[in-house]
């Protein structure tokens, strides 16, 4: 096992230094000068020269780009032009509510995505069957932000028992229901469309694994049909089901950023969306490799606990 973790963190190096060259390169495409954008009404041609030198912006793309990166593999990913703080500190700092957000929703999707496929694999074409693929393909056809905005108008605006926005109350509040009341609206939103496609491909998992014959022996032998689904059809399924919930995790992670903007919620996604309206460079660039870095990380876990059901794949 120590082996298979180890193969696995040095394949993740590429992909993260991938992620670093099209994360720069796209920042360089994007039109506008940040030492402008800094400046404002004092962007005199002189100024502005005199601020790119002094950031460092006057170099060649590709010398910046090593200087970045080296900087970043000794954990020093610069400093934010617009807010004078060092990247890291605030990408941390707003990492947590991400973290909050995208964690509840992934737990929703989780349990309710694969509780809804293993129902419908277990009463196929029955009306449990039918009600659930209608409910999940009209979810998968909503987008979370419209979604999101649609339950601002009802839940908040109309009938008032939600707050609009944000993660607390401006006044009093802070406290642990506080946050869940303001996190009831994001979450749902976020994890609707997950729950739609885990849901779906548990249920295909399911039906596989009801075909095999070791599902029709158990229930030869008289083996309650409750224990076949739970103890023998869902472990085996899981080895299929666990992928889909990695990939979804990636899912839930990047769709944060317009539900973050949609609820106003103070995470990584509305900092990242604020840096490139200012032509934060080093903020969007150490954000988004931040968030790439763990969503690489979790995938990783997800493989391991995948090989852990099946240890056929370490081989």
């Amino acid at each position: 096992m120590g082996a298979y973790i180890l193969r696995r963190l040095i394949s993740a190096i590429p992909v993260l230094l991938g992620i670093t060259v099209i994360v720069f390169a796209i920042m360089e495409m994007i039109p506008g000068d940040p030492a402008t954008a800094i400046l404002g009404s004092y962007a005199t041609p002189e100024n502005v020269e005199k601020l790119n030198r002094e950031l460092g912006l006057d170099k060649p793309a590709v010398q910046r780009y090593f200087i970045w990166l080296g900087n970043m593999l000794t954990g020093d990913f610069g400093q934010s032009y617009a807010l004078n703080r060092p990247v890291l500190d605030e990408v941390l700092e707003r990492f947590g509510a991400t973290l909050i957000l995208a964690g509840v929703a992934f737990v929703l999707c989780s349990g309710l995505g694969v509780l809804a496929g293993v129902v419908s694999a277990a009463r196929q074409y029955g009306p449990a069957d039918r009600a659930i693929t209608f409910v999940v393909l009209l979810g998968i056809s909503i987008p979370s932000f419209f979604l999101g905005m649609m339950m601002i108008l009802l839940f908040a605006v109309k009938l008032r028992w939600l707050p609009v926005s944000g993660m607390y109350a401006i006044y009093g509040g802070g406290d642990l229901q506080d946050l869940l009341r303001h996190l009831v609206m994001p979450a749902s939103a976020l994890a609707v469309v997950a729950t739609g496609v885990i849901a779906r491909l548990s249920r295909g998992a399911m039906l596989e694994v009801l075909r095999q014959d070791f599902i029709r022996t158990a229930r030869a032998k008289g083996v309650p049909e409750r224990r076949v689904i739970q103890g023998h059809a869902l472990r085996a399924a899981m080895v299929g089901i666990i992928p889909v919930l990695g990939i979804q995790a990636g899912f839930v992670l990047s769709g944060a950023v317009y539900i973050e903007m949609v609820f106003q919620w103070p995470g990584v996604g509305r900092m990242l969306v604020d840096a490139i309206l200012k032509r934060d460079i080093l903020l969007v660039q150490g954000g988004v490799v931040f968030v790439a870095a763990c969503y690489v990380l979790f995938n990783i876990v997800v493989d391991v606990a995948q090989s852990l059901l099946d240890p056929r794949i370490k081989t």
